[in-house]
C-alpha cells in the first residue's frame, strides 16, 4: 500500500497508550515504501508527541518522508485556503489535499474523518482514505 501520512497517524503508531495504536501499527505494516508527508504534518506530530526525536526517528528508519513543498504550489494552497474557509482547516490538512493530487495511487492515513470526508482533491475527486474502523 501506497499512502500519505496525517498526523493522527503519526502520533498513532509513536502514541502505546493512543486509541488508535494497533490499527496504525498494522497499517504501517502493510506500506511498500515510506509514506509520505509534509512538514507541517511533522511539525504537528512532534507537538503532539512533544518528543522531536521521535519524528526524526520516523524518517530515519524510513516509516515517512518529507515530498512536499509549499513554496512550489502556494497558489493551489491558497485556493484549497479559500475553497474550505468555513472548515479553518490548517495547513496540514490543505498540504495533505495537494498531495493527494500529485499522488493520486497514494490513500491518505489519518483519524480525522470528518474533514477529510468532506475535502476534495481536483476540486470534486473523494480522496481515497485509510482510517481506523469505526
Amino acid at each position: 500500500m501506497k499512502g500519505i501520512a496525517d498526523t493522527g497517524f503519526l502520533v498513532a503508531f509513536a502514541n502505546r497508550n493512543d486509541r488508535h495504536h494497533d490499527w496504525a501499527v498494522r497499517v504501517a505494516e502493510q506500506v511498500s515504501a515510506p509514506v509520505l508527508t509534509c512538514e507541517a504534518v511533522l511539525a504537528e506530530t512532534s507537538f503532539h508527541l512533544q518528543n522531536v526525536g521521535i519524528v526524526l526517528a520516523m524518517i530515519r528508519d524510513g516509516l515517512t518522508t518529507v515530498a512536499f513543498e509549499c513554496n512550489e504550489h502556494l497558489p493551489q494552497l491558497e485556493a484549497l485556503a479559500i475553497r474550505y474557509a468555513d472548515r479553518k482547516p490548517d495547513l496540514a490538512d490543505l498540504c495533505l489535499v495537494r498531495m493527494s493530487e500529485l499522488h493520486p495511487s497514494h490513500a491518505v492515513i489519518t483519524v480525522d474523518q470528518k474533514d477529510f470526508r468532506v475535502y476534495r482533491r481536483n476540486k470534486r475527486e473523494v480522496i481515497p482514505l485509510v482510517v481506523p474502523p469505526r
